[in-house]
């Protein structure tokens, strides 16, 4: 009984951990949005996309959209074949395995305007860091206040919680 507790225990706090330690992102935040005016390839190429991570693009609904798209129809901005398409101007995207996702924006002359993304998800760490160089360049951001970064803080306190969740049960254990 004392055994099935503590891996259960443990099980929960694995589970916390890996809740805890996925990032999310608003597209081209911390200066623009899904827009016009960002440089999503710079934005991109400030980050590292997890499994696990999200992203979020906020924008006007009547001025813009969200197509996931093949390379192909990436390369030449093509609504033709979508995967996806998203229209709420608040579209959360969880990022579920490794390789490289492609979105644009339907509306017409947008995609050619630049409003496109490359996603490249990487294998490794469950956390995503910046570049050196770039402090806070890879802050994640929670999709409810989207000029506020998630701090490391809140990343330690659920990992501490998780580990305490442990501990706690082995000490009703003992």
């Amino acid at each position: 009984m004392a055994t099935r507790f503590i891996a259960a225990a443990a099980v929960m706090a694995a589970a916390l951990v890996g809740m805890a330690s996925a990032a999310v992102y608003n597209v081209g935040e911390p200066t623009g949005s899904w827009d016009l005016r960002t440089n999503y390839r710079d934005w991109a190429a400030s980050k590292r996309f997890h499994p696990g991570d999200q992203i979020v693009f906020r924008y006007t609904p009547q001025a813009h959209d969200v197509v996931e798209v093949s390379k192909a129809d990436y390369d030449s901005c093509s609504t033709a074949r979508p995967i996806a398409t998203h229209t709420s101007g608040n579209d959360a995207i969880t990022l579920t395995s490794i390789g490289t996702r492609y979105f644009i924006c339907g509306i017409t002359g947008h995609c050619d305007g630049g409003m496109k993304l490359q996603v490249d998800v990487v294998p490794g760490a469950t956390t995503s860091l910046a570049p050196t160089g770039a402090p806070g360049a890879n802050a994640p951001v929670s999709p409810q206040t989207p000029s506020t970064p998630a701090s490391a803080a809140t990343k330690a306190t659920a990992t501490g919680f998780a580990l305490a969740a442990v501990m706690l049960a082995a000490g009703l254990m003992a």
